[in-house]
């Protein structure tokens, strides 16, 4: 087992896909700024608004839709994430469909990841409510679909070609909230960021001190686990070892 992957090198480009607004934060939220402070350029997708997460009867959807948007977006200036791209996909009602993997591969297509996080479709055991949420494990599946094999092959949603989006291969996928991960990676520098982020989702995190407790008990049990303070663990894919090669030989044959 891996304890610390390489560091990316500086530019280099990392989506990652969540289901909700602070999904990216508690799942991968210390390794995106470490990273983004390491030199990478980070991106969220972010598939729903979050607007059904209220036992308010008097805030509508549409409001807090527009507030967590706004949390979102805070979180990740505090993490060094460069855009949150939001597909407004209904909350709580996600279902895998070709369009939805589409609006994925068109954004894979846009930043053209070398990385990409995202849930781990592989979690089936509904042990725990929050990471085996059904939205949750629909992004999941998509997310993989649109990495492999959609993003990469020009026959897949061919209409982005009229876009000027060419095919894209991503290098790697980490799975957070993994019940089998494989890497772990050290975020004690950063900690104090991902608490940070935690707390601009002010509508979900009413009681900020018992979240950060929580986020200290949790993270700090997985870092002992390989010899740190306190880690963000994963399951880590390598789709191609060498993307760049795979995508000469992809516009060769587009020519």
């Amino acid at each position: 087992m891996k304890k610390q992957p390489g560091k990316p090198k500086k530019g280099q480009r990392v989506l990652v896909i969540g289901a909700h607004p602070d999904d990216v934060d508690f799942g991968c939220g210390g390794t995106m700024a470490r990273w983004a402070g390491e030199g990478a350029e980070v991106f969220y997708c972010i598939c729903t608004s979050g607007e059904k997460g209220t036992d308010d009867p008097n805030l509508p959807c549409h409001a807090l839709a527009t507030l967590r948007e706004k949390e979102q977006r805070a979180a990740a200036r505090v993490v060094g994430a460069k855009e949150v791209f939001f597909l407004r996909k209904p909350d709580g009602e996600l279902q895998y469909s070709l369009e939805f993997r589409g609006d994925l591969v068109r954004v894979i297509r846009q930043v053209r990841p070398h990385t990409v996080f995202t849930h781990d479709p592989a979690n089936r055991s509904f042990d725990i409510q929050y990471i085996f949420h059904a939205d949750h494990r629909v992004v999941g599946e998509l997310a993989f679909d649109a990495v492999y094999p959609a993003a990469l092959n020009h026959n897949f949603y061919p209409s982005h070609l009229l876009e000027g989006l060419s095919p894209h291969a991503v290098a790697e996928v980490y799975f957070f909230a993994s019940a089998h991960p494989d890497t772990w990676i050290d975020i004690e520098p950063t900690l104090h960021l991902k608490l940070k982020a935690l707390r601009c989702h002010a509508s979900q995190i009413k009681n900020p001190r018992m979240m950060e407790q929580m986020v200290r008990t949790w993270f700090g049990a997985w870092g002992r686990e390989k010899g740190f303070a306190f880690a963000e663990r994963f399951r880590r894919l390598e789709i191609f070892q060498n993307p760049g090669e795979r995508l000469k030989k992809l516009k060769e044959t587009l020519k």
